[in-house]
């Protein structure tokens, strides 16, 4: 079993690598450390500026639209607003919710975490740290949490549960964390806040309506409401009942969403199909590696008829290497997704010591 830290640093290595081999490690580092600089003087970041109010009255839920909702040219107020799949509405992006902040909140904390890592310099920590105070403990900016008021959509409701996935990035305050404890960089009351506060969100999204739909979502919002939920879990030692929920729900999980040929049908169906189809075995890969930390093999797990993580990705390989032409709807660029899936099946061959993509990597890598 890996230990945490050495998992973050393969992940870590993969994630400056990507796709792009002539450039090498080195200028990615430096690359890295030259924006987590900038990031210095940055100011912070917090659901209180947001200008619009929550129904609750309270600027301190967090609230966001919709992307994919827009206003309805049938009616005069353009209410309630309709569904475009894919296509993002730039209100849903703008200053008046949260979510551009919350983006912004997580990208700073994955630049100055990584820089950290790589040069032990406090003040990289010590920005993490005023951010993460700012946005989840300080009382006069906090986060309530819970996601009561996520991806509303004007005129139909005050939030759903597709919200919750807007919080994935949530696993990286967590990773900060766990590395500033490691090198005695994290003061006690940050450390004590945020384990409360982690308690009181993860209790929400165990027992709260929008927390228990979410729960029994059978595509990528499932999956990755089990990444966050089982990441604060671990966070807060209670690897028992990860080890449990691991070889129950996401094992049927997998099993449920993963064709016995590799293809994961709801996301195909979706009109960026082979993104969606990256970004729900990513969030799969992610539970095997927790399962590793735990003592349970997803990653070899196969059901009868031949369902697994692994014949997921091995579906996506002729398409990543160009032996076919994606014939499903993808109504922006891939490359991104492509270079996720590189980085995924490297990390995959490193973690698990598989070399069940060696050919198509060979393949990729002489191009």
């Amino acid at each position: 079993m890996r230990n945490k830290q050495v998992l973050f640093f393969l992940g870590l290595c993969f994630f400056f690598w990507g796709s792009t081999f002539s450039q090498n490690l080195n200028d990615r580092s430096n690359e890295l450390i030259n924006k987590a600089k900038n990031l210095l003087t940055t100011k912070v970041y917090s659901v209180v500026h947001k200008v619009g109010v929550p129904p609750s009255g309270n600027k301190h839920d967090y609230m966001s639209i919709g992307p994919y909702w827009w206003p309805n040219p049938e009616t005069e107020n353009g209410l309630p607003y309709i569904r475009k799949d894919g296509k993002v509405n730039p209100e849903s992006r703008n200053n008046y919710t949260d979510f551009s902040t919350l983006d912004n909140f997580i990208s700073a904390v994955k630049t100055l975490h990584r820089a950290y890592y790589l040069t032990k310099e406090e003040k990289y920590a010590n920005k993490c740290l005023e951010l993460i105070n700012t946005w989840f403990l300080d009382e006069t900016t906090k986060m309530n949490p819970n996601v009561n008021y996520g991806q509303y959509v004007p005129g139909e409701s005050e939030g759903r549960c597709f919200g919750i996935i807007e919080f994935s990035g949530i696993t990286e305050v967590i990773e900060f964390l766990e590395l500033a404890k490691d090198r005695n960089t994290l003061d006690k009351k940050t450390e004590s806040g945020m384990l409360k506060w982690f308690k009181e969100y993860s209790d929400w999204l165990i027992h709260s309506k929008l927390g228990k739909q979410e729960s029994t979502r059978t595509n990528n919002h499932g999956t990755h409401y089990d990444v966050q939920l089982l990441n604060i879990l671990l966070y807060l030692n209670k690897k028992e009942a990860v080890k449990k929920y691991l070889s129950t729900i996401t094992k049927d999980r997998i099993f449920s969403q993963i064709e016995p040929d590799g293809s994961q049908p709801l996301e195909l169906a979706r009109t960026k199909s082979f993104s969606y189809s990256v970004m729900n075995l990513h969030g799969f890969l992610e539970l095997a590696i927790m399962g590793e930390q735990v003592g349970v093999n997803l990653w070899d797990t196969v059901s009868e008829d031949g369902r697994s993580i692994k014949v997921g990705y091995q579906y996506l390989l002729p398409y990543l290497t160009a032996e076919k032409d994606w014939e499903y709807q993808q109504i922006t660029d891939k490359k991104h997704s492509e270079s996720k899936l590189l980085s995924d099946l490297k990390l995959a061959k490193e973690v698990f010591n598989d070399n069940t993509f060696d050919k198509a990597l060979n393949t990729l890598n002489k191009k």
